[in-house]
């Protein structure tokens, strides 16, 4: 059971890193057109070794027929960048819904889960670019790749920008739409990185017209979105929402290192936000997670449910249960089965 949680981690797959596998099953079915250049294991053709390193995939699909998939909940390895050139799409962001409509962009931050369709996409053409700038949590500053040409302050700006605002959906210009359309043309052409500079061209040109773009938009930002705080929060509310992270074997150095803080801050932030410890919060959430399996799950045994929430013992487990519920796991089952005939 030793691994730490993925939410915070920085290899792919231990990142929940979208693999998309909907789409890439549709297009096999030959569904829907798919072009995209990728590093790492996003669908799309593998650029090469070194050629344009950081940019996880750029590329679009075209949908001309009703779809029978949906994209779920994901996070990326990087800021992604969405644009539609034609069509609706149901894009949803922090648990809220969005429609797109034509010329429309988006912008995700690597931690944020998004999705898109309701539950299906529909006929669209959807362009993309997901870039790595080194991040995985608010609180962290962003490195861009090399053969990113924009100056250091005009990168600054656009990292603030796309940090503090709460703003997922933007009307693009109609130069960013020019922009997507002939990075597009350049990974159809590709072959082998052979469309490489072309691309890296594009796409600084579509950072600096984004960011001329959010100027003149003037988005009211939230530097708290940025803060330690709100990566101990985020950190929190995912450890809580998924009972297979519950589930490993914590402690609070681990806790705080996914956060990438100092054990004294992070137990200060953590008291901040729950009025508890580390130790507490995690086991507050483990006995929720025993209840409602107890309540649901009645071919589950006791010690079962104990190793699923954490516990390595089930006496131990049988103790704290009471300790908080006030009788034993097995009691507690048998009240709510005679509550519920």
């Amino acid at each position: 059971m030793r691994r730490l949680v993925p939410i915070f981690r920085d290899a792919g797959e231990s990142f929940e890193a979208d693999t998309c596998g909907p789409l890439v099953e549709a297009a096999g079915r030959k569904e829907v057109r798919l072009e995209a250049l990728v590093h790492g294991h996003y669908p799309g053709r593998p650029l090469p070794a070194g050629t344009l390193p950081g940019l996880k995939s750029v590329g679009y699909w075209d949908a001309t027929a009703p779809q029978s998939w949906g994209l779920p909940w994901h996070r990326n390895e990087g800021i992604e960048i969405t644009f539609l050139e034609s069509g609706k799409l149901s894009f949803w962001v922090d648990e809220k819904e969005y429609t797109l409509q034509p010329d429309v962009l988006t912008l995700t931050r690597p931690w944020q889960k998004h999705r898109l369709g309701n539950p299906n996409v529909g006929l669209g053409k959807l362009h993309w670019l997901i870039l790595d700038v080194g991040v995985r949590r608010p609180n962290q500053a962003w490195s861009w790749p090399k053969w990113i040409v924009l100056n250091q302050k005009d990168l600054d700006e656009l990292a603030d920008i796309i940090r503090q605002t709460e703003q997922p959906v933007w009307k693009a210009s109609t130069e960013i739409r020019h922009c997507f359309v002939s990075v597009a043309s350049a990974v159809e052409q590709d072959r082998r990185g052979s469309s490489a500079s072309v691309i890296a061209v594009r796409i600084n040109e579509l950072l600096l017209l984004l960011l001329e773009l959010l100027r003149r938009r003037k988005p009211a930002l939230n530097q708290e979105l940025t803060t330690s705080r709100a990566t101990v929060q985020m950190f929190l509310d995912d450890l809580a929402s998924h009972p297979e992270h519950l589930a490993l074997e914590w402690n609070v150095q681990e806790m705080a290192e996914s956060c990438g803080l100092g054990v004294t801050q992070f137990v200060h932030i953590v008291r901040q936000l729950t009025n508890m410890t580390p130790g507490a919060f995690l086991n507050q959430k483990r006995l929720d997670l025993a209840a409602k399996l107890l309540k649901t799950e009645h071919s589950v045994t006791v010690t079962e449910i104990a190793l699923r929430c954490g516990y390595s013992s089930s006496q131990y487990f049988s103790n704290v249960f009471r300790r908080r519920y006030g009788c034993t796991p097995t009691e507690y089952r048998h009240v709510v089965e005679d509550l519920s005939t």
